[in-house]
């Protein structure tokens, strides 16, 4: 019987339980800055010795502190760093030629796209467009689309996308992704959008890549809050924030209010979960799934909107991400 979860369990209680899974896995984490949720999760996921843990993200000296953390404890974990760029498209692609390059390390079994922003003020990334999509979704698309190939030389591929209760801000802004270059933006709307992008590329994948003797599986995870340093940007950090995104829910009929925040290590748990978990597996109904708490969201007694959920809008979010990083992904 599949054990049941909670918002109380940790990364490491659901580590204990799927231990086997993770054995021998070679597991490619972004953004795993000390004391976020991602370093909570690789260092959580090293007790059960994976194969490999690569650890991305865009300071290489943060980066190797979480990579020391892991060797401290599990000294006979390899691990191997990235730099990785997510906000230009010229650096994402540099990262993924690194990791094809790297000969002895022919599959990834799980990436987990955890690297993210919010709150930002108004900018464009290279490639034109606002940042917190291009780095939130944009960056991640084309970097799991260049990985592919030694994604589906595993067995048993999985991919996890970071989303966010925080979907609910906005759906995507098909006819100006930008804000009208900044002159109409709000920074939590931009938010939303981003995080409805992650659910709808856990769709779009689930849909091209769910099929077939190795097929794919994608999710997007809601960790919950927790208080990390991705708001170190804000003056006053998000707690400041709260008037505002309070003010927005009320524009926008959401019936939402403040939530408690979590250890990272509580909210890393359903990443353990999306990434390695058995009770998601031959389920072709829980591909693609928008998860919290360990377990499908709900979207009666969730936050779950329906743009973040539509194939519709999955299909079209992935021509248009084709179209901004100019490359087409036919699977």
């Amino acid at each position: 019987m599949a054990r049941v979860y909670d918002s109380e369990t940790t990364a490491s209680d659901v580590v204990q339980d799927v231990a086997d899974q993770i054995n021998g896995k070679v597991v490619l984490t972004t953004g795993v800055s000390p004391g976020g949720l991602g370093a909570a999760f690789v260092e959580s996921v090293a007790a059960a010795q994976p194969a490999l843990l690569i650890l991305a993200g865009r300071s290489l000296a943060k980066v190797r502190e979480t990579a020391d953390n892991i060797t401290t404890q599990h000294p006979n974990v390899k691990v191997r760093l990235l730099e990785l760029d997510l906000g230009s498209l010229a650096a994402v692609r540099q990262a993924a030629e690194a990791v094809l390059s790297w000969d002895d390390v022919p599959k990834i079994d799980v990436l987990v796209n955890n690297a993210g922003v919010m709150g930002l003020e108004y900018a464009r990334s290279d490639a034109g467009v606002e940042m917190t999509l291009a780095i939130n979704h944009l960056g991640p698309f084309l970097f799991t689309n260049l990985l592919m190939n030694k994604l589906l030389t595993a067995d048993k591929p999985r991919v996890v996308m970071l989303g966010s209760e925080g979907h609910r801000w906005n759906p995507i802004r098909w006819g100006d992704i930008s804000f009208r270059d900044g002159a109409s933006y709000n920074k939590w709307q931009a938010y939303g959008q981003s995080k409805t992008a992650n659910m709808l590329m856990a769709l779009a994948l689930a849909e091209k890549l769910g099929y077939g003797p190795k097929k794919l599986l994608a999710f997007c995870v809601h960790p919950g809050f927790a208080p990390t340093h991705l708001d170190a940007h804000i003056a006053g950090g998000f707690a400041s924030e709260l008037p505002v995104i309070h003010a927005l829910d009320v524009f926008l009929g959401n019936v939402e209010g403040p939530v408690p925040f979590r250890s990272p290590q509580h909210c890393a748990a359903n990443h353990v979960f999306a990434a390695f978990s058995p009770d998601l597996d031959g389920k072709q109904t829980h591909n693609g799934a928008y998860l919290t708490d360990c377990r499908v969201a709900n979207p009666v007694t969730d936050t779950v909107k329906p743009w973040g959920t539509s194939t519709a809008e999955a299909r079209r979010l992935w021509d248009l991400s084709e179209k901004l990083v100019g490359q087409k992904f036919v699977y």
